[in-house]
């Protein structure tokens, strides 16, 4: 698919994806005319992108924690310096944080439509 499609597809603008390929964080082929070209598979990558960019993890971060988020079945260790492992946890905690939130949100708004509309 080329860029257009895959910016419809995922509601990310096509300047969005140019920029996370500036980013090495996809890495479409390319056409005989010079075209992105995009696989299905690319749908998903372009999701996880967002949220950990909704997470507020720096596309640097997100860059090398990628090749993990394959297959989470699958490690693939790197080296990694101190100041990486301290904002891995860093973020990891702040994606927690708005776990709990969301869920409380989450179980506030059953309750209120609960009550204002029980079955």
């Amino acid at each position: 698919m080329l860029i257009g499609e895959l910016a419809a597809r995922t509601g990310v603008p096509t300047r969005l994806l140019r920029y996370y390929e500036e980013q090495g964080l996809l890495e479409p082929s390319r056409l005989p005319n010079g075209y992105r070209s995009y696989d299905d598979g690319l749908i998903e990558r372009v999701t996880q992108i967002r949220g950990l960019i909704d997470a507020g993890v720096p596309t640097r971060i997100i860059r090398e924690i990628l090749p993990c988020l394959d297959d989470p079945t699958t490690f693939h260790v790197f080296d990694s310096s101190p100041e990486l492992v301290a904002s891995l946890r860093e973020y990891h905690d702040q994606l927690d944080a708005r776990v709990r939130c969301l869920a409380r949100n989450r179980d506030a708004l059953a309750t209120y439509l609960a009550a204002v509309h029980p079955h």
